[in-house]
């Protein structure tokens, strides 16, 4: 394997700025079952193991879990804030550098329970929203201004990134442990 397919195991991110309903339904189907299926990916996992690396120069498994709960904590703040203000600038974040702080050398049991609490009220939220993007009224048009991005990017366009990013960080997990942490 080559250092871009570790890194990128899913494919890059490709926005998607008018996804069908049906693929809203798999997004949100992924959203929801990410913390069970971390739970099931790192189950028999030990506490050694979970410092494998995905890819040389990458994170830990470890590192991985409690990113996934750091930026899944951001984004439920962006789609509450989307969904209460016109247009509001979020916030960004070094995630490298959050990745290097003392809470990432924590057990993962408490990012786990982050990313399950998250999950579940960020998923009801979004399935209480009009899902259909032919109605102009639907909450997934309303949009927030991402500084790195440099565009507004909308509610629909944001499920889908955080879909891509369960998946991507899911076989980051999946690729530690199959190579044991081996690059």
């Amino acid at each position: 394997m080559n250092l871009e397919t570790l890194r990128f195991p899913v494919g890059t991110y490709q926005a998607d700025l008018a996804p069908t309903p049906e693929k809203i339904a798999r997004d949100l189907a992924t959203l929801e079952s990410l913390p069970s299926d971390v739970r099931a990916a790192i189950r028999g996992v030990s506490t050694h193991q979970l410092d494998w690396v995905y890819r040389p120069g990458g994170w830990t498994i470890r590192q991985v879990i409690h990113h996934l709960a750091d930026s899944h904590m951001n984004s439920i703040i962006r789609f509450k804030l989307a969904l209460s203000e016109d247009k509001p600038t979020i916030k960004p974040y070094l995630e490298a550098i959050w990745a290097e702080q003392a809470d990432h050398s924590l057990d993962v049991q408490y990012s786990m329970d982050i990313l399950s609490g998250v999950h579940t009220r960020l998923t009801h939220l979004l399935r209480s929203l009009n899902l259909e993007l032919s109605d102009p009224q639907s909450e997934l048009h309303r949009k927030f201004i991402h500084p790195e991005m440099g565009r507004a990017v909308s509610l629909a366009e944001n499920i889908g990134l955080y879909a891509w990013h369960s998946r991507h960080h899911l076989a980051h997990i999946h690729q530690a442990i199959k190579h044991q942490g081996q690059f």
